[in-house]
């Protein structure tokens, strides 16, 4: 293709559409139908020069306007509560079932890990030994020692408040950094079951196996699942760099890339509940038992919402990306 010839033919046009635009509010009809052919050649336009001949100062100048022209056309358009609505019922918990082939394998094998390091500091007492002195050792897990008082050494609130805020940085760290070839995801991953394996240890090795379970399984239960959700999605996001399947990677990284961001709104309300059960039900005076039912609970009513909601929003087309009134076109539409 011609350059300058291109331009030469279109330049008016573009110029055009530029005038539109000044005018906003004011267009009449006919003017308004005007400006969105203009808006569809022009898109068009800007993609033939991207594929056949890029010019860096066009190609700004064609983005620049295409995205004045689609924000005139398409209109703003304000959150309300019936995309809260949607997002809670259909999207967020059909992005949860469609990753589940990820989510439910790295939320096994990690389990696995933190169970074999847990055996192996609890049956090797030179492992042990090296993790700390035995005395520091005895005054973490005796009765009332660390590992029990760490749940009830600040106030109910302000502790389940900052347990809330660093699980959720820690499961957004693990969606955003899989983009990166999934290694940060799968480094953050190891770091947590390293520490959940190493309390399962050294609480196992002085006989307080079923007290560390106790205090963990009711808030960790849903703890975990929400960080093995965040993993596996970071995972999955990671991988669609490399095999993006049958769509081209830019659109591909794009959807997944959204459905991951709005996974992460809901998975932080995920972990605030097990927030709160870790901040007012772990230290509670409730027996042993029902905290841990709680805890079940909590998980079972999760995985109901994933299988049973999310099942069905994706069986009725839902993917958990926004609303395709409010992607960008994929593909410009011929004038």
């Amino acid at each position: 293709m011609d350059l300058d010839v291109f331009v030469t033919t279109h330049h008016a046009e573009w110029d055009r559409l530029d005038h539109l635009l000044r005018r906003g509010r004011r267009l009449t009809g006919a003017e308004a139908d005007e400006l969105v052919a203009l808006y569809q050649r022009t898109a068009t336009h800007l993609s033939l020069i991207q594929s056949s001949a890029p010019d860096p100062m066009l190609t700004a100048r064609l983005t620049q306007l295409v995205a004045r022209a689609r924000s005139t056309v398409t209109g703003a358009r304000r959150a309300s509560w019936r995309d809260a609505t949607r997002f809670l019922t259909a999207g967020f918990p059909a992005a949860m079932y469609r990753t589940r082939h990820w989510w439910v394998p790295t939320a096994l094998l990690s389990t696995a890990v933190a169970a074999m390091i847990g055996w192996w500091i609890a049956t090797h007492p030179e492992i042990q030994s090296a993790i700390a002195a035995p005395s520091e050792l005895r005054e973490m897990t005796r009765p009332g020692g660390q590992y029990e008082a760490y749940y009830s050494s600040h106030p109910a609130a302000s502790f389940a408040a900052q347990v809330w805020t660093n699980n959720a940085q820690a499961a957004a760290m693990c969606l955003v950094l899989g983009a990166f070839l999934c290694f940060p995801v799968i480094w953050i991953l190891f770091l947590n079951m390293l520490n959940l394996g190493v309390g399962m240890g050294l609480m196992s090795s002085a006989g307080r196996l079923d007290t560390f379970l106790g205090l963990v399984l009711p808030h960790g239960l849903l703890e975990l699942t929400a960080v093995f959700v965040a993993a596996g999605t970071g995972l999955r996001l990671g991988w669609t760099l490399i095999d993006p399947g049958p769509r081209p990677r830019r659109v591909a990284l794009a959807q997944e890339g959204r459905a991951a961001l709005g996974m992460a709104i809901g998975l932080a309300l995920v972990l605030f509940v097990s927030g709160v059960i870790e901040g007012f039900v772990t230290p509670s005076g409730l027996p042993t038992w029902a905290r841990i039912t709680i805890g079940i609970v909590a998980e079972l009513a999760f995985l109901l919402y994933v299988y049973v909601l999310g099942g069905r929003a994706t069986r009725e087309g839902e993917h958990g990306d926004i609303e395709l009134a409010d992607r960008s076109a994929e593909l410009p539409t011929a004038a």
